[in-house]
């Protein structure tokens, strides 16, 4: 008897592959998945506004970058001696108006060319719930720890997230026709809403993506959401605030995700790199030895023969790695 529920792998319509340029935006499981894809040696921009949480601040954040409206400094909000951008993570705030406002403008600069080059969009969303600015009806991504008396809360529609990224979506489309873009649901439950309305939230979600999927050839949804709470569906997988997935399920969606989006040749390459990047973790007894050299070369060799099978790849840091241990 099987005690689980497996869900069959389906794969994409598109393959990802190391010659394709990514561009991640969403919450914190868009971090986990760009991460691993940077470790495998994927060219990827990875949340250039931090971590955002609703549709609403990834798809404004998005079309202010293709649209290249860097930010001025009357944007930012002084409170309790930090300065902060509401449509920023609370990564990018400071004490100082004009370093803030430099750090965010040179992820911003960067992410604009970014956009401009990728070929993959990977956009994952937390919540539809949101919090308003009473003053300018403005969608803030981040509250910044202020009083929740200084916002308006309530849930995005369907509607609206369709709508918005109907238009956003042909606006990157008319431009970049084979633009690849996935969608995801963060299984990470925003236990802060309440249960129910959590719930509700993510439903809200799920039912805009799939329109969203309905209107468009080059769009994917990825059960993300679906792996964690219904195919692992067990405590054992979550970290220790029961919230989070552990590192067990990360590797596990990742598999999946690999699966999903990469041919063979693209899982080969993968494995190469992560293995490479494995060695270099391996702490010798004794850095002198001769053993510890032939292991370097071993590696050098390696990456020579990557290198030939994706040259696309950058490898620098891991060849300069091994050649300082025949220095």
């Amino acid at each position: 008897m099987e005690f689980r529920t497996a869900i069959p792998v389906q794969i994409a319509d598109f393959h990802l592959a190391h010659t394709d340029k990514m561009m991640i935006l969403g919450s914190c499981f868009a971090e986990n998945i760009g991460l691993m894809l940077k470790e495998s040696g994927f060219r990827v921009s990875l949340n250039p506004f931090g971590v955002l949480y609703n549709p609403a601040s990834v798809g404004t954040a998005l079309q202010r970058l293709w649209q290249d409206q860097s930010f001025r400094e009357e944007e930012l909000v002084e409170h309790d001696g930090f300065y902060h951008s509401f449509s920023h993570h609370s990564s990018f705030s400071g004490t100082d108006p004009k370093s803030t406002l430099e750090k965010i403008n040179t992820a911003f600069n960067q992410a604009v060319v970014d956009l401009k080059d990728a070929t993959c969009l990977i956009i994952t969303f937390g919540t539809s719930w949101v919090y308003t600015l009473p003053s300018t009806d403005q969608i803030v991504a981040n509250c910044h720890k202020m009083p929740e008396e200084n916002f308006l809360r309530r849930r995005l529609t369907v509607h609206e997230i369709e709508y918005f990224y109907i238009e956003l979506l042909e606006m990157l489309f008319q431009e970049k026709p084979d633009l690849k873009v996935l969608f995801t649901v963060s299984p990470i439950r925003h236990m802060k809403d309440g249960v129910h309305e959590n719930t509700l939230s993510k439903a809200t979600l799920h039912l805009a993506i799939e329109g969203l999927c309905e209107s468009f050839d080059h769009v994917f949804y990825f059960p993300a959401y679906e792996l964690l709470m219904d195919d692992l569906r067990d405590y054992r997988f979550y970290a220790e605030d029961m919230v989070h997935p552990s590192a067990i399920a990360q590797r596990y969606i990742w598999d999946y995700f690999s699966d999903t989006c990469f041919t063979k040749s693209t899982k080969d390459i993968v494995h190469q790199v992560q293995q490479i990047r494995k060695a270099m973790e391996h702490k010798p007894f004794h850095p002198e030895d001769e053993a510890y050299k032939r292991f370097a070369k071993k590696n050098i060799a390696i990456l020579e023969l990557l290198a030939a099978k994706a040259p696309e790849i950058d490898l620098n840091k891991e060849r300069c790695f091994f050649e300082q241990i025949l220095e």
